[in-house]
């Protein structure tokens, strides 16, 4: 089976964007393991909101939303949209019973790319195998956090940390679901 791996940019303080959506503070002078990390996956799980930001960064930057990013196979989750993207999929219905059927799909590894309400409601129904991520050394004080209630504990199985030069330190986890 395919693992679903959260990888995402968080402040020190556990946030994943400022408080006017803003992601101005995440480090781009280098690659940071993200090219390594894209040969492991071939399919993205992506929230409405993270979709929607992510299509209005693009118009700006030609296209490129991540240097280097390859194209997946993207999955859009929304009970809102009622269209995305020339080559993506809209997951409208049962989101959780869709995830777990992609997940059995024969193939590489997928990202969740983004969305926190999307993490939380696959990370408190199991499916969520990995947490990777790049902490940046900034305190914002406020804005989106990431870990909302998460129904319960979860134990964690440290699988990897590097620390870089720009003090941010790149951290994956193994989720223990049972």
């Amino acid at each position: 089976m395919r693992k679903l791996i959260l990888g995402l940019a968080i402040t020190l303080d556990g946030y994943i964007e400022g408080p006017n959506g803003e992601y101005d503070w995440c480090f781009t002078d280098q690659d940071y393991g993200l090219n390594e990390f894209f040969k492991r996956i071939d399919a993205i799980f992506i929230g409405r909101k993270s979709y929607e930001m992510m299509q209005q960064y693009s118009e700006s930057v030609d296209g490129e939303v991540v240097p280097g990013m390859p194209a997946f196979t993207e999955y859009v989750f929304s009970t809102t949209l009622k269209a995305v993207k020339e080559g993506a999929t809209l997951v409208s219905g049962d989101s959780i019973s869709e995830a777990r059927r992609l997940k059995n799909l024969p193939g590489k590894d997928i990202w969740l790319f983004g969305g926190a309400s999307l993490f939380s409601a696959l990370m408190k129904e199991g499916l969520v195998d990995e947490l990777w991520l790049s902490v940046h050394p900034i305190l914002l004080g406020s804005g989106k956090t990431l870990f909302g209630k998460q129904g319960g504990r979860r134990k964690l199985s440290l699988l990897e940390s590097k620390t870089y030069d720009t003090g941010l330190v790149s951290i994956r986890y193994s989720v223990e679901n049972t």
